[in-house]
């Protein structure tokens, strides 16, 4: 695992050599601030994507304190988000995904009954 600052806090890249960039997850997670909501969201992000991704994603915290410009690519106005790039279509998820099943609903990773 590797952690690095970019224009976000924190980016984890975990990835096991996945067969092709269409089995690589990109997701994006916004915060402000190291508060107990983005918290939460983070350690239940990275929970699930342990859990269902077995290391084929990557994780990019981005604090919209320190890039408030950044909201604007996704039109971000709750936080926090989780912005799901890759693979496509896009999908959003507001709140602190505390609730898995519609988290892996809302990522795709769970068909609907």
């Amino acid at each position: 695992m590797k952690t690095k600052a970019e224009n976000s806090d924190v980016i984890i890249n975990k990835e096991k050599s996945p067969k092709t960039k269409k089995d690589m997850w990109v997701l994006r997670l916004y915060v402000a601030g190291q508060t107990p909501k983005a918290i939460t969201a983070f350690t239940n992000l990275k929970r699930i994507c342990e859990e269902q991704l077995d290391g084929r994603y990557t994780i990019e915290v981005i604090d919209l304190l320190k890039n408030p410009h950044l909201a604007n690519e996704y039109q971000i106005v709750a936080l926090p988000t989780l912005i799901r790039k890759l693979p496509v279509p896009v999908r959003k998820i507001i709140g602190d995904l505390s609730d898995t099943e519609r988290v892996l609903i809302g990522l795709d990773l769970l068909a609907v009954n």
